[in-house]
C-alpha cells in the first residue's frame, strides 16, 4: 500500500509540474545547473555562465522515474547455494529534485529519493549551496575573480572522478547510456566544500575537503568524532571544432583516518541488477550485490583518470582507477584497480538514438592475500522518445575469477537482458 501511495504521489507531482510548465519551457531553465534531461548528456561539472537571467527567487520542481524489466541468470561453483532469479519487473524508483535560484549567482539543489531498492521510504540523498557570484556582499565584489571561480558547500555528492557524472543515481538514469554502473561504483555524499577555477582556454581545477563521513554523528570512536578527506581534480575540456570535443581529467580522493570509508559503498539506492549473486539462505537483500567494494574501511587513496572524446556521433569514455587502503586491523595496504571503456555511436534526429558497448574489469587483493578479478561486458542501445523520456536495452555478462574456494563468488557469473524506461524533468 505504501508503494502505491508513493507512486501515486510521484505521478501527481509529475502531472502538476508538466501542466504548470508546459507552456513555459524556457522559464524552467535556471542558470548554472546541469539540465535534468537529454541536454545534460555529456555535461560534467555544472556549467558556469556569468550572464545572469536572475530576477527573483525561482524554484524548479523536478524529478525522475525509472523502471526495469530484468531477465538475468546467475551461477557459481555450488559451494554456497545461490538464490534463484527469474524474469520480472524491478521496484519502480523515483527522485524528487528542488533546484532554486536564490540570488544572482547563488543556487541551491536538493535531491530526495522517493523510492529506492534499499530504502522503500523517502529520504534525502543530499544537497548543496553553489556560489558563482558574490553580488550578495556588494555589487561587483571580486567580479573578475568570480568569472572563473565556483564554490560549492553542502552534504553533497562529492566530485571524485568523472564516472559519477554518467552513472545512474537511483531514478536519475537519463545520463547513463547503460543500465548498470561500474563494478567499483565510486560515489559518496559527505559534508564538505569544493572550490573550482576555470580558465578561458579549457583548463580547470578543483580543490575540496570533506569530513569523510556518510552518516553524520558527533559520537567519539577511536578517540575522534570523525576524520577528513581531501579531493582534487585537474582537467582540460574543450570543443576544439564543431564536431570534435576532447576532455581529460585526473582526480584524487585521499583520507587519513576515517571511522568508515564509504567511497565504494555509499550508494544506498542499491545496484541495478536485482537479486543476483545472493546466498539462498539470506534473510535480507544484499542490495549492493554485483558491485565490488575493496573494504578499505579506515584509510584510502584513490586516483581516477578519465578521457572523453566525441567526434560527430562517435563517443569514447574511459576510466582508469588505482586505489590502495586498509582497515585498522591490517598492517599493510592492499590495492584495487579498475579499468573501463565505453564506445558509443549516437545518431538520428538530434542524436536521439544510440548503440554502444562497455568493458569493465577489476583486479584486487582481498583480505587474506588472494588476488581476484571481476570482468563485465555490456552491450546496449537507447531511444530518446523525447528529451525527457528514454528507453534502454542491455545485454550484460559478469564473471568472477579466482575467488577463494568455498565462497559465494567462487566461479560466479550472471548474464542476461535488461530493459529500462526513464523519465526525467
Amino acid at each position: 500500500m505504501k508503494s502505491v501511495l508513493k507512486f501515486a504521489s510521484f505521478i501527481l507531482v509529475l502531472t502538476f509540474t508538466s501542466t504548470l510548465f508546459a507552456q513555459q519551457k524556457s522559464k524552467r531553465d535556471l542558470d548554472n545547473f546541469r539540465q535534468p534531461d537529454k541536454r545534460g548528456i555529456n555535461v560534467f561539472e555544472a556549467p558556469k555562465d556569468t550572464v545572469s537571467t536572475f530576477e527573483d527567487v525561482k524554484v524548479r520542481i523536478g524529478g525522475s522515474f525509472a523502471l526495469q524489466y530484468q531477465a538475468l541468470d546467475n551461477d557459481n561453483s555450488g559451494a554456497v547455494p545461490l538464490a534463484e532469479v527469474g524474469s520480472n519487473f524491478n521496484l519502480a524508483t523515483a527522485n524528487l529534485d528542488l533546484d532554486v535560484a536564490l540570488y544572482d549567482g547563488v543556487n541551491m539543489h536538493l535531491r530526495t529519493y522517493l523510492s529506492s531498492r534499499h530504502h522503500n521510504e523517502p529520504y534525502v540523498k543530499g544537497g548543496y549551496f553553489q556560489i558563482n557570484k558574490l553580488e550578495f556582499i556588494s555589487e561587483g565584489f571580486l567580479e573578475d575573480l568570480m568569472k572563473h571561480v565556483t564554490i560549492k558547500i553542502g552534504h553533497m555528492e562529492n566530485n571524485y572522478g568523472d564516472a559519477h557524472f554518467r552513472r545512474s543515481d537511483n531514478a536519475q538514469a537519463i545520463y547513463n547510456p547503460f543500465v548498470g554502473n561500474l563494478i567499483m561504483d565510486s560515489f559518496t555524499t559527505e559534508v564538505g566544500a569544493e572550490v573550482y577555477y576555470r580558465t578561458d582556454n579549457g583548463f580547470f581545477g578543483m580543490l575540496g575537503f570533506t569530513n569523510g563521513k556518510l552518516n553524520q554523528s558527533t559520537k567519539v570512536s577511536n578517540g575522534t568524532s570523525g576524520g577528513a578527506a581531501f579531493l582534487a581534480k585537474l582537467g582540460y575540456d574543450k570543443q576544439i571544432t564543431e564536431d570534435f570535443r576532447f576532455r581529460l581529467t585526473g582526480s584524487l580522493y585521499n583520507t587519513g583516518y576515517a571511522p568508515n570509508v564509504y567511497l565504494y559503498s555509499a550508494d544506498r539506492a542499491g545496484a541495478r541488477y536485482y537479486d543476483v549473486m545472493q546466498d539462498a539462505t539470506a534473510t535480507s537483500d544484499d542490495f549492493r550485490a554485483s558491485r565490488y567494494n575493496p573494504n578499505f574501511t579506515n584509510q584510502i587513496t584513490a586516483v581516477m583518470i578519465n578521457p572523453f572524446v566525441k567526434y560527430g556521433g562517435l563517443e569514447f569514455f574511459g576510466t582508469v582507477e588505482m586505489t590502495s587502503g586498509r582497515a585498522l586491523s591490517e598492517a599493510d595496504r592492499r590495492n584495487a584497480d579498475q579499468y573501463a571503456g565505453e564506445l558509443l555511436y549516437r545518431f538520428g534526429k538530434s542524436e536521439n538514438l544510440f548503440v554502444g558497448g562497455r568493458y569493465n574489469t577489476v583486479s584486487a587483493e582481498i583480505m587474506g592475500g588472494d588476488d581476484i578479478n571481476i570482468n563485465r561486458f555490456q552491450l546496449g542501445g537507447g531511444w530518446f522518445m523525447t528529451k525527457n523520456v528514454l528507453m534502454k536495452v542491455e545485454y550484460v555478462n559478469q564473471q568472477y575469477k579466482d575467488f577463494p574456494v568455498g565462497t559465494l563468488l567462487e566461479e560466479g557469473e550472471f548474464n542476461g537482458f535488461m530493459a529500462e524506461a526513464v523519465i526525467s524533468f
